[in-house]
């Protein structure tokens, strides 16, 4: 745990309520005494970024407003506020979609692609 910690730059004591967190989001399981710590409740293929992010209570959002509050800085829905809505809801979905196993083993990087009607807008003006 100690080498997690110095190596995130996290404290120990932040890191165990990560963990225990994850432990009851049920994913990762712990065991006391020696060779003791924690393991993945299931194989890493099958546990999501989104999951993780959710398990310790972070929020996916790129807007600084949320559901039952005034709305935006004014007090008023801004005019960009669907624009990072959907925004957020693009980097939910890709993180829901993209395993702790992808992570590890490099997949990660060339996952972000255009709908499949997506045209480019000089395309538009051909």
């Amino acid at each position: 745990m100690t080498e997690i910690a110095q190596a995130q730059i996290l404290s120990v004591a932040y890191l165990e309520q990560l963990f225990a967190r994850l432990r009851r989001s049920g994913l990762v399981d712990s065991a006391r005494g020696p060779g003791g710590g924690y393991r993945l409740a299931r194989p890493a293929d099958a546990i999501t970024i989104g999951e993780i992010i959710e398990a310790v209570d972070e929020p996916i959002t790129a807007t600084r407003c949320s559901d039952g509050t005034p709305g935006c800085l004014s007090g008023n829905r801004c005019l960009t506020h669907d624009l990072w809505h959907e925004l957020g809801e693009q980097i939910r979905l890709f993180l829901l979609h993209t395993s702790l196993a992808d992570v590890v083993e490099g997949r990660v990087c060339g996952r972000a692609v255009p709908p499949a009607d997506y045209r480019c807008r000089d395309e538009d003006s051909a």
